[in-house]
Protein backbone atom coordinates (compact mmCIF):
# COMPACT_ATOMS: atom_id res chain seq x y z
CA UNK A 1 0.00 0.00 0.00
CA UNK A 2 1.16 3.42 -0.51
CA UNK A 3 2.37 5.62 1.79
CA UNK A 4 2.56 9.34 2.77
CA UNK A 5 5.02 11.36 4.84
CA UNK A 6 4.33 14.66 4.51
CA UNK A 7 6.92 17.40 6.35
CA UNK A 8 8.35 20.80 6.29
CA UNK A 9 5.24 23.08 7.55
CA UNK A 10 5.44 25.36 10.56
CA UNK A 11 4.33 29.32 11.39
CA UNK A 12 5.19 31.76 9.18
CA UNK A 13 5.17 35.60 8.22
CA UNK A 14 3.01 36.60 5.55
CA UNK A 15 5.35 37.34 2.84
CA UNK A 16 7.73 34.51 3.73
CA UNK A 17 8.41 31.32 2.15
CA UNK A 18 8.18 27.33 3.43
CA UNK A 19 9.52 24.33 1.25
CA UNK A 20 7.35 20.95 1.68
CA UNK A 21 8.42 17.28 1.57
CA UNK A 22 6.54 14.65 0.99
CA UNK A 23 8.28 10.76 1.14
CA UNK A 24 6.42 8.28 -0.68
CA UNK A 25 6.41 4.64 -0.69
CA UNK A 26 4.92 1.60 -1.76
CA UNK A 27 4.55 2.25 -5.45
CA UNK A 28 6.79 2.67 -8.18
CA UNK A 29 6.93 6.11 -7.50
CA UNK A 30 8.58 7.35 -11.12
CA UNK A 31 5.66 5.84 -13.01
CA UNK A 32 2.72 8.62 -11.51
CA UNK A 33 1.98 11.55 -11.54
CA UNK A 34 2.02 13.11 -8.14
CA UNK A 35 -0.08 16.19 -6.30
CA UNK A 36 -0.51 18.47 -3.51
CA UNK A 37 -3.82 19.09 -1.82
CA UNK A 38 -4.49 21.20 1.41
CA UNK A 39 -7.06 21.47 3.59
CA UNK A 40 -8.29 24.91 5.31
CA UNK A 41 -10.43 24.80 8.53
CA UNK A 42 -13.98 24.33 8.21
CA UNK A 43 -13.18 23.88 4.23
CA UNK A 44 -13.23 20.89 1.66
CA UNK A 45 -9.96 19.51 0.82
CA UNK A 46 -8.23 20.94 -2.46
CA UNK A 47 -6.15 20.62 -4.95
CA UNK A 48 -3.34 22.74 -5.22
CA UNK A 49 -0.72 21.58 -7.63
CA UNK A 50 0.72 18.48 -9.76
CA UNK A 51 3.40 17.46 -11.42
CA UNK A 52 3.32 14.57 -13.97
CA UNK A 53 6.34 12.03 -14.54
CA UNK A 54 8.46 13.85 -16.57
CA UNK A 55 8.40 16.72 -14.65
CA UNK A 56 5.45 19.15 -16.10
CA UNK A 57 3.46 20.87 -13.46
CA UNK A 58 -0.27 22.27 -12.93
CA UNK A 59 -1.52 24.78 -10.41
CA UNK A 60 -4.38 25.78 -8.88
CA UNK A 61 -4.87 29.73 -10.19
CA UNK A 62 -4.55 31.07 -6.82
CA UNK A 63 -1.11 29.98 -6.08
CA UNK A 64 0.17 30.27 -9.92
CA UNK A 65 3.35 32.55 -9.55
CA UNK A 66 4.25 31.56 -5.57
CA UNK A 67 4.24 27.74 -5.60
CA UNK A 68 6.45 25.23 -7.34
CA UNK A 69 6.24 22.00 -7.22
CA UNK A 70 9.33 19.41 -8.32
CA UNK A 71 10.15 15.88 -7.68
CA UNK A 72 13.02 14.02 -7.32
CA UNK A 73 12.20 10.42 -8.51
CA UNK A 74 15.65 8.88 -7.09
CA UNK A 75 14.53 9.99 -3.46
CA UNK A 76 11.16 8.92 -4.26
CA UNK A 77 10.14 12.63 -2.76
CA UNK A 78 7.87 15.33 -4.35
CA UNK A 79 8.81 18.86 -2.61
CA UNK A 80 6.16 22.49 -3.17
CA UNK A 81 7.97 25.45 -2.55
CA UNK A 82 5.87 28.44 -1.24
CA UNK A 83 7.04 31.76 -1.62
CA UNK A 84 4.98 34.83 -0.64
CA UNK A 85 2.80 32.87 1.24
CA UNK A 86 -0.88 34.76 2.43
CA UNK A 87 -2.85 34.18 5.33
CA UNK A 88 -5.37 32.17 2.91
CA UNK A 89 -2.70 29.86 2.48
CA UNK A 90 -2.85 28.46 6.20
CA UNK A 91 -4.08 24.66 6.05
CA UNK A 92 -2.28 21.09 6.25
CA UNK A 93 -0.93 20.07 3.57
CA UNK A 94 -0.90 16.60 2.14
CA UNK A 95 0.52 14.81 -0.69
CA UNK A 96 -1.24 12.03 -2.83
CA UNK A 97 -1.12 10.19 -6.44
CA UNK A 98 -3.22 11.92 -9.16
CA UNK A 99 -6.39 11.36 -8.77
CA UNK A 100 -5.46 10.12 -4.80
CA UNK A 101 -5.52 7.06 -3.52
CA UNK A 102 -8.55 8.06 -0.67
CA UNK A 103 -7.32 4.52 1.24
CA UNK A 104 -3.22 6.39 1.72
CA UNK A 105 -3.89 10.20 2.99
CA UNK A 106 -1.05 10.71 5.37
CA UNK A 107 -1.16 12.98 8.71
CA UNK A 108 -0.38 16.12 6.64
CA UNK A 109 1.84 19.02 7.82
CA UNK A 110 0.22 21.80 8.81
CA UNK A 111 1.31 25.59 7.55
CA UNK A 112 0.32 28.44 9.75
CA UNK A 113 0.50 32.19 7.93
CA UNK A 114 0.23 34.83 10.52
CA UNK A 115 2.29 37.92 11.86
Amino acid sequence: QVQFVESGGGLVQPGGSLRLSCATSGIIFSSYVMGWYRQAPGKQREWVASITSSGSTSSVDSVKGRFTMSRDNAKNTVYLQMNSLKPEDTAVYYCNLIPPDFRSWGQGTQVTVSS
